[in-house]
């Protein structure tokens, strides 16, 4: 008996059967997704699950642990009524809505260069777009800190051509954390762009150029219709990063730079208001799903075109 256990497959030692397995590896139904499935509810969905249970409870902290939980609304309704929290989340709403834009400005006619250069150009566009997000957005906040410090390169340049006596306040400023924000997450803008715009047949451009069409009116009747669901995707990924973010307002907006990550930081680290953190944490994550929501309709309505031809 002995023998014949330990000679069994690894996954029978396991308890899982020959029936179950098959199905995870045969590619057919939900089954291949099951192990993904088991990793989120452990990694996502219980978490979300605590969190909310935290969120409307009164809880007592005794070194570091929980030893009493009642069910209460006192923090929900707190914070609805807070202009605190009503300032905080309006600063970080605009926040992630100057920074959307901006980086659509400045990573759409990168993505339309790329569209209309040759191959050697594009592969340089492609490594000057990948290589920055091969470094750490905290190698990359902190270099930004060199950059727009009171004796920084900016404030340097400046002073020796003379046009500035002292040194400009740059840094611990809305517009430092802007800046930051931009250039890193810029190159999430551009990708998705990028890999709309170039796959879409490049013969419908010519057929516009030789109906008489301007580039202007090539960019604005073709191009920007076909390439709507990278900007789509490109604005949702790029608004999630710069709404949820805590890293750049941190280094480059000082301690007095209040956003929503940096409230929910101070609330869980240094207070220890787990109930508030936790319902601060609830409505970041409402607030940007329904701005997420808001995009894909957007990108859906300017889309329909092509819901005919799909079918």
């Amino acid at each position: 008996m002995m023998k014949s256990v330990t000679n069994a497959p690894y996954f029978v030692q396991l308890g899982l059967s020959e029936h179950i397995i098959d199905k995870l590896l045969s590619g057919r139904g939900i089954w291949p997704a099951v192990p993904a499935i088991l990793v989120l509810t452990i990694v996502a969905v219980i978490p979300f699950f605590i969190l909310l249970s935290l969120g409307f409870s009164d809880i007592k902290v005794a070194r570091g642990a929980i030893v009493s939980q009642t069910f209460s609304l006192a923090h929900l309704t707190n914070a609805l009524t807070d202009p605190l929290y009503w300032t905080t989340f309006q600063r970080s709403l605009t926040l992630a809505i100057n920074t959307t834009a901006l980086c659509l400005l400045f990573g759409y006619p990168v993505a339309y260069l790329f569209l209309m250069s040759g191959k050697w150009t594009r592969r340089l566009i492609l490594v000057l777009t990948i290589a920055p997000l091969l470094t750490s957005g905290i190698v990359r906040t902190y270099a930004w800190l060199v950059i727009l410090g009171g004796r920084g390169v900016i404030n340097s340049t400046l002073i020796n051509l003379g046009l500035i006596d002292t040194p400009m306040r740059i840094m611990n400023t809305h517009w430092a954390v802007l800046i930051g924000m931009v250039q890193i997450h810029l190159p999430v803008m551009i990708l998705p762009l990028i890999a709309v715009m170039s796959r879409h047949d490049g013969r419908v451009v010519e057929a516009a150029a030789n109906l008489g069409a301007t580039r202007l009116g090539i960019l604005r009747t073709v191009i920007l219709p076909l390439s709507a669901p990278g900007i789509g995707t490109g604005t949702a990924l790029v608004f999630t990063l710069s709404y949820t973010t805590f890293v750049v307002p941190q280094l480059l907006g000082g301690g007095n730079y209040l956003n929503a990550a940096t409230m929910i930081y101070e609330q869980v680290v240094y207070s220890l208001e787990w109930s508030k953190g936790s319902i601060s944490s609830l409505i970041l994550m409402v607030t940007c799903l329904s701005v997420l929501v808001a995009i894909a309709i957007l990108t859906n309505f300017f889309t329909r075109w092509t819901r005919g031809r799909d079918e």
